[in-house]
């Protein structure tokens, strides 16, 4: 597909504002784009002299601690202590036989950190989480005395791991798409101080990449755009807002996924980019995440040969994790791994994958296949001499530093009940839904069909995926609405029976979500549009959706399937007016410019 290979020019356009020699001796205090709040540019977060405090905590430390405290796993059960019999099952699958809950394998096996999922039963409610937290608390510090990290993926958009009653960011390339940094500080404060409450102190977030590749399946509409300086200035304000609120962010993915079309987790990536390609595309989002004293980096499993010609993948490569983001941008942070489950590891045994980890510099290792078989990995090698006690306390001192800047030392649990009432309030669901509002671009309006001036009553067909929310809402406003429900691929069937209703009702709104890699989709649209009737595309997810639809004359970009974005597209169809600008450069099938990065029409 000729625009996968695309390196856009407005990436290396916005590259030219932070300057030249990006690696060439960079410090912290290397070139980072200026930010329009000047209250937030860096972390409120105190950050002490915490060497006395640690290095008395690490001395107290037995080598089984120190190594617990390297991992970042799962456990199952909405509770720390007493799981269902199907979660304790699993947690004595991976932990052993003697390990049922979650609570048994932070004490047993001494744990750094633990990560939620809906999957392994950790999110059902607010009190719940929290009261998992306090749980899981518990036994870290009756253990060791040493508080957990407890972390999710509530990125915003596409990736929110905890649904209602929080209030949700429509992420990345929609807060992008506002032109205002101060946004993603807004967002990331609202989703910190709701994390923080429920007694998760870190968040991984936010994604950095620089997204110059329109067929990237690993970040899309993770990223906040295409463009180095104002990705950069965007990290930083996201940086800064999460870690106001007491919780930890965590810059990913380093190197930078921005230009693969493989997502690591399900298979290898391969970044062909060049070492200068590197340097001034995907670098100064890192640099600025430095600069903003972010507390944690997410190292990539992405193999880039311009860095590490061996082809090791990044999150194993010592050249890149030890010699480029430690030694090159100075970062004394700390830096854990990307899942160990993913596929691009498939082919590396589990016990190298972890040892390759530590002598890469890295100091978190997460979600390990086997984490209590990998905790003896490392603690047979440490005793071989393979690797040195030293190495481990370089880690473990970095990661008790981390705590420590937190305050969880002083005070690891989640706010006291009722703990519903500190998250979902109403000032942070109106933070979210005028970030959302703020990110609604219209690419096209040739027939001024927007703002609708349908009459009341008039019959809207509303088809494509995630489009029962938009129905809703629109049946809401008094209007008579069928819903053609496809599935996220559209059969030739839901094509048909779309275009059936079409070609009688007064409007039909169609949707999208990635139709650049869905045939499905495109067909939906296509079967519509061939109707001659009035037809809105409307895209729930990335804007490269637009090279597929080139028989759209109305066409709007949400950026994003959650409701908060979908209540907003509705607002601008019926006279919201729309301000939202691309953050990304859109180009058709064969690599040439539809609409470049900062388009966006207006009412």
């Amino acid at each position: 597909m000729p625009r996968s290979a695309v390196r856009l020019v407005t990436a290396l356009l916005g590259t030219a504002l932070l300057g030249t020699g990006v690696l060439a001796g960079c410090t912290n205090e290397g070139a980072s784009p200026s930010s329009p709040s000047s209250s937030s540019t860096q972390t409120t977060m105190p950050t002490p002299d915490t060497s006395a405090s640690v290095q008395a905590e690490l001395a107290k430390m037995t080598l089984e601690q120190k190594v617990g405290q390297m991992f970042v796993s799962v456990v199952y059960g909405t509770s720390a202590t007493s799981p269902s019999a199907s979660d304790a099952a699993s947690n004595r699958k991976i932990w052993g036989s003697g390990v049922s809950s979650g609570a048994d394998a932070v004490a047993k096996y001494h744990l750094g950190g633990v990560i939620y999922f809906g999957w392994s039963d950790n999110l059902d409610s607010a009190g719940q989480i929290a009261a998992l937290s306090n749980g899981l608390q518990k036994a870290a510090v009756g253990d060791s005395g040493i508080p957990l990290q407890i972390s999710v993926d509530e990125e915003g958009g596409q990736v929110n791991r905890i649904g209602a009653p929080l209030a949700a960011s429509p992420g990345n390339m929609a807060i992008g798409a506002t032109s205002n940094p101060t946004n993603a500080y807004q967002a990331a404060l609202t989703t910190g101080t709701q994390l923080r409450a429920l007694g998760i102190n870190m968040d991984d977030a936010p994604v950095i990449d620089v997204n110059t590749n329109p067929a990237n399946t690993a970040d899309g509409t993770r990223a906040f755009g295409d463009q180095p300086a104002s990705v950069s200035s965007f990290a930083t304000e996201a940086i800064a807002g999460y870690q106001a609120a007491g919780v930890a962010a965590q810059a990913k993915h380093f190197p930078g996924l921005g230009d693969t079309s493989v997502n690591t987790d399900n298979a290898p990536a391969l970044v062909r980019e060049s070492r200068a390609q590197l340097t001034s595309i995907d670098m100064p989002p890192f640099q600025a995440a430095i600069k903003a004293n972010v507390l944690s980096i997410m190292a990539a499993h992405i193999t880039a040969p311009a860095l590490d010609s061996s082809g090791t993948p990044a999150s194993l490569s010592q050249p890149i994790v030890t010699g480029l983001l430690r030694n090159t941008l100075h970062y004394d942070g700390v830096v854990i791994t990307d899942s160990l489950q993913a596929g691009a590891l498939a082919s590396i045994p589990a016990d190298q994958v972890v040892l390759d980890a530590i002598n890469a510099g890295d100091d978190e290792l997460l979600m390990p296949n086997s984490p209590a078989h990998e905790i003896s990995v490392v603690l047979a090698a440490v005793r071989a001499g393979k690797i040195s006690q030293s190495r481990i306390d370089q880690s473990v001192t970095r990661i008790l530093a981390m705590k420590q800047r937190l305050g969880l030392f002083t005070n690891p649990y989640a706010t006291p009940s009722p703990v519903d009432s500190h998250v979902g309030t109403a000032a942070q669901q109106a933070t979210m839904a005028d970030i959302a509002q703020r990110s609604i671009t219209l690419l096209r309006n040739d027939n001024h069909l927007l703002p609708l001036k349908l009459a009341a009553g008039s019959s809207v067909v509303v088809t494509g995926p995630y489009s029962d929310r938009l129905a809703s809402d629109i049946a809401g406003r008094g209007y008579s609405v069928q819903r053609v429900p496809t599935q996220l691929s559209p059969s030739s069937q839901n094509a048909s029976a779309a275009a059936a209703a079409a070609g009688g009702a007064a409007l039909t709104i169609v949707t999208t979500s990635e139709a650049w890699q869905n045939s499905g989709q495109r067909n939906l649209v296509q079967a519509v549009l061939a109707t001659g009737r009035p037809v809105l595309v409307v895209m729930l997810g990335s804007p490269y959706d637009l090279a597929d639809v080139p028989g759209a004359s109305t066409a709007l970009v949400a950026y994003g399937s959650q409701s908060v974005s979908v209540d907003a597209a509705v607002k601008t169809m019926f006279g919201t007016a729309p301000t939202g600008k691309l953050p990304v450069t859109v180009p058709d099938a064969d690599g040439h410019v539809i609409h470049p990065a900062g388009f966006g029409l207006g009412y």
